[in-house]
């Protein structure tokens, strides 16, 4: 429905709460207005766009905007290394580093965890017929993966989309332990990826510049990791080294904007935590930070 909130349930606060969407009339106006969408098809969409906005946000002069960013959005900085005004800029504080125990990790060794801060919904048995945001809408496996074959080796298996808002700590982190290979950049536009943007046009996931990465497990058979940009989300930065990780360790960041990661199971391989498949029953997505449980072996 036009206009209608944004809901999400948080896990760790166990309420369902309203999102407090940074940009929301600009952003009803460009992907719910006719004219709004055609501007966004002739401009905004672009990488050029995108570039200059996020050189904008890594001049100091951006850094004044800091402040008043966490006061409108009640950020709590006690997590973070720095402090409000150590911050060189705006994409400085954007993506920030965590402190060493802000994000305890779960133990369990049969558990994958969430790889960022996010709001998630996930698909159990992800068919090429499968619905996923909106009713009538199909998802492209093929697509988004840009790999016919890679698509039938993955239908039927398990889907979870991870829904970054510019308020949320925007580096990413590996599931599980595992052998991560060499990350595969597949380029496109930059289409919000907000569920105003999706409930118009879910394509904008795969028509949208993303990175894809292989990890190979023990337990969990072989996952397919992706990061996905989106208007004012030019560059999608890998700090991991290909080879062995372990479960938490960061594998990279989104400068400014909005973004989202997708994680792709093998069919059978994993069972979803029971509320994000409760939420997702619900129309809902689940709030829940990195480090905590995602899915069992």
């Amino acid at each position: 429905m036009q206009g209608a909130p944004i809901l999400y349930f948080n896990r760790h606060t166990q309420q369902v709460e309203r999102e407090l969407v940074y940009g929301e009339p600009w952003l009803r106006w460009a992907y719910e207005t006719p004219l709004g969408r055609a501007s966004v098809w002739a401009f905004f969409k672009r990488p050029f766009f995108s570039r200059w906005y996020g050189k904008r946000m890594s001049t100091p002069a951006s850094a004044s905007r800091v402040a008043p960013f966490i006061r409108s959005y009640d950020i709590q900085m006690g997590d973070f290394e720095k402090s409000a005004d150590q911050y060189e800029s705006f994409n400085d504080f954007f993506y920030r580093k965590l402190k060493s125990d802000a994000r305890p990790m779960d133990s369990d060794e049969s558990a994958l965890v969430f790889g960022a801060d996010a709001r998630h919904k996930a698909v159990a048995v992800l068919g090429k017929e499968a619905e996923f945001f909106v009713k009538g809408q199909r998802f492209d496996l093929a697509k988004l993966l840009g790999d016919e074959k890679l698509a039938e080796r993955y239908a039927g298996g398990t889907l979870v989309f991870s829904r970054l808002c510019p308020v949320d700590y925007h580096r990413f982190h590996f599931p599980c332990d595992g052998e991560a290979g060499a990350p595969v950049l597949i380029e496109g536009s930059l289409y919000s990826v907000n569920p105003i943007a999706l409930a118009k046009k879910l394509s904008y996931l795969w028509e949208n510049r993303r990175m894809r990465t292989e990890l190979k497990t023990e337990r969990f058979g072989t996952i397919q990791l992706l990061e996905i940009g989106a208007t004012n989300v030019g560059s999608i930065f890998q700090t991991f080294a290909p080879g062995a990780v372990k479960k938490g360790e960061e594998k990279g960041y989104f400068a400014f904007g909005g973004s989202a990661l997708i994680t792709l199971f093998e069919p059978g391989k994993v069972t979803l935590a029971a509320d994000l498949l409760e939420q997702n029953a619900q129309g809902r997505e689940l709030y829940a930070r990195m480090g905590t449980p995602m899915a069992k072996a």
